[in-house]
C-alpha cells in the first residue's frame, strides 16, 4: 500500500516532473469549457450523492455531510436503512436507487457498507461506492466474520460468544435469534466513538441508536458491486467497532482508492470535512473515463495541487491527522 504525504511530495519534485501537472492543470479550464460547449442539456449535471447509515445510528449521523455537499451543488439523499435484514435492506435500497434518474455516488457507513455492495450490483447509473469504515464483502461473507478477521473490535471479549458481548440483545416476538442489538450505553463511547466525544454528546448518541436485528451480522452476501464499480475507502485508524485492521484488509481487497484518517469508528461524527472530501473525490471521478480503481490512472488532490498518480495495483492512501 502506498503511502504519499502530500508537504513532503510537493517539497521532493523536481520542477520538471512538475511541468506536465501544470500544463494539465492550466489546459483544463478550457478542456472543461470545450466540453461544457458541445454537451448536451443535463450531460453535466452532478450526480446525485445517496448516502446509507449503519447500525446503531441514523440518517441525521450525515447531517454535515449533506449541508456541506449540498451547499456545493449536489442532489443528496440520505436514505433510511431498515436495519432488519442484509437482504431486506439490500432489497431496499435497490429499489430506491431504480428510482433516481442519471448518474449515482453511493457513500455507506459502517453496516451500510454491507448494504450499497449488495444494492448496487447490476445497476449502471451508481457510477462510484464510497465506504466509510465500512464493510465490503465478498460474497458468502457475513459482516460478523470480517470483524472477527483481525484483532481491533471491541464489539466482543469473547469470539465464541453467540452475540457480541458489548451488545445488548432485546427479544422481539420470535425465537431466540429473532433480537434487536444495541450497544450497552456504558460501552458506547470507547466501542462507536473511542471516547473522542464530549461526554454529553456521547450519551445522547447512546441513548438515539438504532438497533439492527440480529440476523444482519449473519446473513451472507449474494452480490458484489465493489467488483464492477470504482470504489474510494475511509479507514478509521481508531475504529474499535469494525477494527481498523479489518477496514485496511477490505479495502485492498476492492482495490479501492484509501484514505486513513485518525478517527474512531462513527467518523461522520468526528471529521465530517474528510467524509465529505473522499465523497467529493468519488463523485468528481464518477465519470468512466476518470475513475479507476485499482489499477490504471487516478487524480487525486492534495492541498490544492493536482497530482497525477499511477496506482499500479496498489491503492493510493493519504493519512489524515488531527488533534
Amino acid at each position: 500500500m502506498k503511502h504519499i504525504r502530500p508537504a513532503t511530495a510537493r517539497r521532493a519534485l523536481p520542477l520538471a516532473a512538475l511541468l506536465p501537472a501544470v500544463t494539465l492543470m492550466v489546459a483544463a479550464p478550457s478542456m472543461a469549457s470545450e466540453s461544457a460547449d458541445s454537451a448536451k442539456p443535463g450531460e453535466n449535471a452532478k450526480p446525485t450523492v445517496v448516502l446509507v447509515h449503519g447500525a446503531f445510528a441514523d440518517a441525521s449521523g450525515w447531517s454535515k455531510v449533506i449541508q456541506s455537499l449540498q451547499a456545493r451543488g449536489y442532489p443528496v439523499i440520505a436514505t433510511a436503512n431498515p436495519l432488519r435484514s442484509l437482504s431486506g435492506d439490500s432489497d431496499y435500497l435497490a429499489a430506491l436507487l431504480k428510482t433516481i434518474k442519471g448518474p449515482i455516488v453511493l457513500a455507506a457507513h459502517s453496516y451500510g457498507g454491507a448494504v450499497i455492495t449488495n444494492a448496487a450490483a447490476g445497476n449502471p447509473n451508481v457510477k462510484s461506492l464510497v465506504y466509510i469504515a465500512g464493510f465490503a464483502p465478498d460474497k458468502g461473507e457475513n459482516t460478523l466474520k470480517l470483524t472477527a478477521m483481525f484483532p481491533g473490535s471491541r464489539l466482543t471479549d469473547d469470539p465464541q460468544a453467540p452475540v457480541p458481548t458489548a451488545l445488548n440483545a432485546v427479544p422481539l416476538n420470535g425465537g431466540p435469534n429473532d433480537v434487536d442489538l444495541y450497544i450497552e450505553p456504558e460501552k458506547f463511547s470507547d466501542v462507536f466513538l473511542s471516547h473522542r466525544v464530549d461526554g454529553r454528546r456521547a450519551a445522547v448518541l447512546a441513548a438515539s441508536q438504532r438497533p439492527a436485528a440480529a440476523v444482519t451480522g449473519s446473513e451472507p452476501t449474494k452480490a458484489v458491486a465493489w467488483k464492477s464499480i470504482p470504489s474510494w475507502y475511509l479507514v478509521a485508524t481508531d475504529d474499535r467497532t469494525i477494527g481498523a485492521d479489518n477496514l485496511r484488509f477490505m479495502a485492498k481487497r476492492a482495490g479501492s482508492t484509501t484514505v486513513e484518517v485518525d478517527a474512531p469508528h462513527d467518523v461522520l461524527e468526528t471529521n465530517p470535512g474528510e467524509v465529505t472530501d473522499l465523497i467529493l473525490q468519488a463523485a468528481q471521478g464518477s465519470r468512466p473515463s476518470l475513475a479507476q480503481t485499482g489499477t490504471g490512472e487516478q487524480s487525486i488532490v492534495l492541498g490544492g495541487v493536482a497530482v497525477l498518480a499511477i496506482a499500479g495495483g496498489a491503492s493510493l492512501v493519504v493519512r489524515s491527522r488531527h488533534a
